[in-house]
């Protein structure tokens, strides 16, 4: 499904309070609670939500994402938005490094017409996309593939991204949480996210305000490792304190 802008925000309600009643939610909404009902059953079937007596929260699962598809088209109008604004600010003729997510694959679209670029990849999705781009240069790194969404993890990987330093990192999150850490599912990929980032020069965050109070199990980051964060939506209540914090650069890619 692509949620409607109703759904998309009562999402961000969900996720900013970790869970809520049907009531609450009607009322936030202004709709009725036949609404507010119908968009929590589509959410909860589609696993972005789940039901309790009354009300609904965050999906419980720490430890599995879900599906790459569910994600491509989870707010994709948003991630469109986001990576519009991205490639806005990449300059041509520079080093990048993108890393595993749907919002990495939606600015690997957005770059298509840059020239100049040299482009460091653990997403076989971002390769075949940019690799259309007779300008610019894709190099892919090694490493186990993961079938459900083409990424490339472990080891082998991590050794590879060692022997390069490039002007900017952009990556992708499955959750910020509201200590101000960057979590991610899968260790093996948590291992190739950390060394991306030490090795480049600025650190780019794009994340769609779905994102924001989503848990995951493993630490990749903290906010305060982040140079500038792109998203959707003005983020929710502790995350504009965090991140003037943290000094991190947050631009709203608006409608």
């Amino acid at each position: 499904m692509n949620p409607n802008p109703r759904q998309l925000k009562l999402l961000a309600v969900v996720q900013a309070k970790g869970s809520v009643t049907v009531e609450e939610l009607a009322v936030t909404l202004d709709v009725t609670l036949q609404t507010v009902r119908r968009d929590v059953q589509r959410l909860a079937d589609e696993g972005l939500l789940s039901r309790f007596h009354g009300g609904v929260r965050v999906p419980s699962s720490t430890i599995e994402n879900i599906a790459h598809q569910q994600r491509e088209n989870l707010n994709a109008d948003g991630k469109t938005r986001i990576a519009r604004l991205v490639a806005e600010a990449v300059p041509n003729d520079c080093s990048l490094i993108l890393n595993i997510g749907t919002t990495t694959e939606a600015i690997a679209r957005a770059l298509s017409q840059h020239s100049g670029l040299r482009v460091i990849t653990n997403n076989l999705n971002v390769a075949s996309i940019l690799s259309a781009n007779a300008k610019s240069e894709v190099i892919v790194v090694g490493g186990v593939v993961r079938g459900r969404d083409r990424g490339i993890v472990g080891e082998a990987a991590v050794d590879f991204i060692r022997q390069f330093k490039v002007d900017i990192a952009i990556i992708g999150i499955s959750g910020i949480e509201a200590d101000g850490s960057l979590r991610d599912y899968d260790y093996r990929e948590v291992k190739v996210s950390q060394t991306i980032i030490a090795h480049a020069r600025e650190v780019w965050l794009a994340a769609d305000i779905s994102k924001f109070n989503r848990p995951a199990m493993v630490e990749v980051a903290t906010l305060s490792q982040i140079d500038r964060l792109f998203t959707d939506a003005t983020p929710p209540d502790p995350f504009p304190a965090l991140l003037n914090e943290a000094q991190v650069r947050f631009e709203v890619a608006l409608s």
